[in-house]
């Protein structure tokens, strides 16, 4: 007599054995091995000790025949095939073969079952095609393993350091927009699979793999506790600490000793500035009180086109005879200790806004000039507000008073503006009529009329019809 299972029975049994067999995650990740030695060319002191010897604990390598690891062999990229598509495995059923043995047939290369087995999974496709037999470059590598795990499986612990040391002059040095594979590696740095090769975390994407980095790699993937916490210190990178007003002069400059025309004058207060003093001495034949005035004016002018430098007025001494003339820049007619005194704060708060925008990612190297002078546009107008009680010979006509007390007038806003750009390598200079003062701002090499004092007239949110006008639109507004 035959025995009958109750259909419900056989159901339930069904439905766990299929569950059972489906089941993946990192919880199959299970050290099933104990490593005894097995590698002769792995002693206890090598820097690879505990990933190679994870990775034979793991069930992902049993080492070459003759008993070593290789740790000083190249990988080619069929060989990082095999260990990504037994990782996979490992991850799927519990087993680093299973996946593949599904895409085994007979005659085929040892990896072409574990490619098949990770392009039916999507993770690779044919990008690898002519590449099988060579030698694997760190960045080849970087690509066959950034897919092999789904997210959950290998959080992006290091994401926020990582995407800040991109915008940093120093790290990641040799990774660029051009370079092959960037994504893939910088998923591996956010993962904590690698940190580079140097404290600042150069790569060399180009260059050939050895078997030990690449153990390395493979066990960070599958093991936590084996995985880098990065700790570079990428803010003080970031900083523009150290920036002089002279270094914010971004024009070329000469020295022009008896400057004829308006430009030349304009030269001769650029290469003052650049030097970063407040006197600018000349010398002509002889001079008129006239064209002693004249030059002062121009002088003037000039000095107000750099407002970030906060000179805004000017002594001027000349002797008719020699025609030597000397020209005394400083703010709101303050001795040269008190403008001094201004610059210096001025230009400590304005690299400190630079410096916590830069940190906290509002400010990325991945942004445009455009983008970064809207983050300074809107900084600028939350910041401060307009003083209507300012009088000629207020603080309020210079940056100081903005970043210092929240309130300025329009050259003030401007100042502060241009110098924030500035900061950014940004080419802008300040331009006026008879009663305001604006930014002409050169922003991914189009020209740009910004008006930062009425883009805060709204009083609650930055007015943006006053942000990166047209020429035309400019003079709708303000003509000159």
């Amino acid at each position: 007599m035959k025995k009958r299972i109750p259909a419900l029975s056989l159901l339930l049994a069904l439905l766990l054995t299929v569950s059972a067999a489906a089941v993946g995650g990192t919880g199959n990740f299970v050290r099933t091995r104990q490593y005894s030695g097995q590698f002769s060319d792995l002693p206890a002191a090598s820097v690879f000790y505990d990933n190679v010897s994870a990775l034979y604990e793991y069930g992902l390598s049993v080492g070459k025949g003759d008993g070593t690891f290789g740790l000083a062999d190249s990988v080619t990229v069929n060989q990082a095939v095999i260990f990504a598509g037994r990782i996979r495995s490992l991850y799927d059923h519990g087993d680093p073969e299973t996946g593949a043995d599904d895409f085994r047939a007979p005659g085929q290369a040892a990896y072409e079952p574990y490619d098949r087995y990770l392009r039916s999974l999507g993770i690779l496709g044919d990008e690898l095609e002519g590449l099988y037999g060579t030698v694997a470059t760190r960045g080849t590598v970087a690509h066959i393993l950034a897919g092999i795990l789904p997210e959950e499986a290998l959080p992006a612990v290091n994401a926020g350091v990582v995407d800040l040391a991109r915008s940093a002059p120093s790290f990641l040095p040799d990774l660029h927009d051009g370079t092959a594979w960037l994504e893939d590696i910088l998923t591996l740095y956010r993962c904590g699979v690698t940190q580079g090769s140097d404290g600042f975390g150069t790569f060399y994407p180009d260059a050939p793999i050895t078997r030990g980095a690449l153990a390395a790699m493979l066990t960070r993937m599958v093991d936590p506790g084996l995985r880098i916490s990065l700790s570079w210190d990428v803010a003080a990178d970031l900083s523009a600490a150290g920036t002089t007003y002279g270094d914010l002069i971004l024009r070329e400059t000469r020295a022009v000793t008896a400057p004829a025309t308006r430009e030349e004058v304009e030269m001769a207060v650029a290469h003052m500035l650049s030097r970063n003093e407040s006197t600018l001495y000349l010398k002509y034949g002889s001079l008129t009180s006239d064209r002693a005035r004249e030059i002062m004016q121009q002088a003037l002018a000039a000095a107000k086109s750099c407002c970030e430098q906060s000179y805004n007025t000017v002594n001027c001494t000349f002797d008719p005879n020699t025609g030597a003339i000397m020209l005394a820049f400083s703010a709101l007619n303050c001795s040269a200790e008190e403008t001094a005194a201004y610059r210096e704060y001025t230009l400590d708060a304005a690299i400190a806004v630079h410096d916590q925008l830069w940190a906290d990612g509002t400010i990325t190297a991945a942004m445009t000039d455009y983008e970064k002078a809207a983050v300074y546009f809107d900084w600028i107008c939350r910041a401060c507000a307009y003083d209507y009680d300012a009088g000629s010979e207020s603080l309020s006509h210079i940056a100081y008073s903005l970043f210092s007390r929240g309130k300025a007038v329009c050259d003030g806003y401007t100042g502060a503006y241009n110098l924030l750009l500035k900061l950014e390598g940004i080419r802008c200079r300040a331009l006026s009529n008879d009663s305001h003062i604006w930014t002409v701002a050169e922003l991914d090499g189009t020209e740009y009329h910004i008006d930062t004092t009425w883009g805060d007239s709204l009083g609650v949110f930055p007015d943006y019809r006053y942000f990166a006008m047209s020429e035309e639109t400019s003079r709708r507004f303000h003509p000159w």
